[in-house]
């Protein structure tokens, strides 16, 4: 992988984020992958399960965000990401996340790792 890939792919994130449905996920990951949501949860394992979660995480492809990346690092098949990513109303919510990606041999990812934070605090 190099930069202009992983851009390529966390554009296609993006996209799938703001599609209808989750079939636009098979895009961009492998059918096996597994997507942690912090550095102590569970990984979800599989697209159905990474499918009902972005239904559940998701208010819908036409929620209101905006999302800015820089990538980090990239290291033969892993990339390291900078995303901020800023939701609308009437949620407004403001993140700056860490993305371990880990990508297949056909670019798609096989591993998702997210470290998320927020005016909060972190995840």
């Amino acid at each position: 992988m190099d930069k202009e890939q992983v851009a390529t792919w966390i554009a296609g994130y993006e996209r799938a984020w703001r599609s209808p449905g989750t079939e636009t996920l098979a895009e961009v990951f492998t059918k096996d992958a597994t997507y942690l949501q912090g550095p102590f949860d569970a990984p979800l394992v599989g697209l159905p399960a990474i499918a009902e979660m972005w239904d559940e995480e998701r208010t819908g492809p036409d929620e209101a965000f905006e999302m800015n990346s820089e990538i980090v690092a990239v290291d033969g098949d892993t990339a390291v990401a900078r995303v901020e990513v800023t939701y609308g109303e009437p949620d407004h919510e403001e993140f700056t996340d860490l993305w371990i990606i880990r990508f297949a041999d056909d670019g798609r990812c096989r591993s998702f790792e997210e470290w998320w934070f927020s005016p909060d605090g972190p995840a």
